[in-house]
């Protein structure tokens, strides 16, 4: 560095030495091949528009909260009963929240029961809100079709459960 004008690969006589050509080079190469991936293998549009929805999707300040008890792993099968709901438990800190998933939507609590706002996430389509009631529990009569997630926002905390396949 040019203790003169505190430019990087400034030489005393202000040409810039081969390091700086090295940099040029490679932007241009880069350029080159970006610009080539561009005509010979593009993106698709659906594929970009589902990376941009996945991007809004997420919360810089969320805490992910983490499966614990998934039944399809978990819990012991039950003779007779072939088509039992998948029950879910996520713990993030304190809090903890327990979902059946089932055929016909969403049932579930959150323990510590306090006021919450929960939304149904499930890919490219909007987020679905979900009444909570004083006890924490809310129900969804939309059962998620794909990978789902469910984001919580308490008084003071953005909580993101793991995405799953219902």
């Amino acid at each position: 560095m040019n203790k003169d004008n505190g430019f990087p690969y400034d030489d005393a006589d202000g040409e810039g030495d081969e390091s700086e050509d090295a940099l040029i080079a490679d932007a241009l190469l880069e350029e080159e091949l970006r610009q080539a991936a561009a005509v010979l293998d593009p993106v698709p549009d659906f594929l970009r528009q589902l990376a941009l929805e996945a991007y809004v999707l997420h919360d810089l300040d969320a805490r992910i909260a983490e499966l614990t008890f998934d039944s399809l792993v978990d819990a012991l099968p039950v003779r007779g009963v072939t088509d039992a709901p998948r029950m879910l438990t996520f713990r993030a800190g304190a809090l903890t929240v327990d979902v059946e998933v089932t055929g016909e939507g969403l049932i579930g609590q959150v323990l510590p029961p306090g006021s919450a706002r929960i939304e149904v996430l499930g890919g490219p389509g909007a987020a679905r809100p979900v009444a909570v009631d004083t006890l924490g529990r809310f129900t969804s009569d939309d059962p998620p079709s794909g990978p789902f997630a469910l984001r919580l926002r308490t008084g003071t905390e953005v909580i993101v459960t793991e995405w799953l396949r219902a």
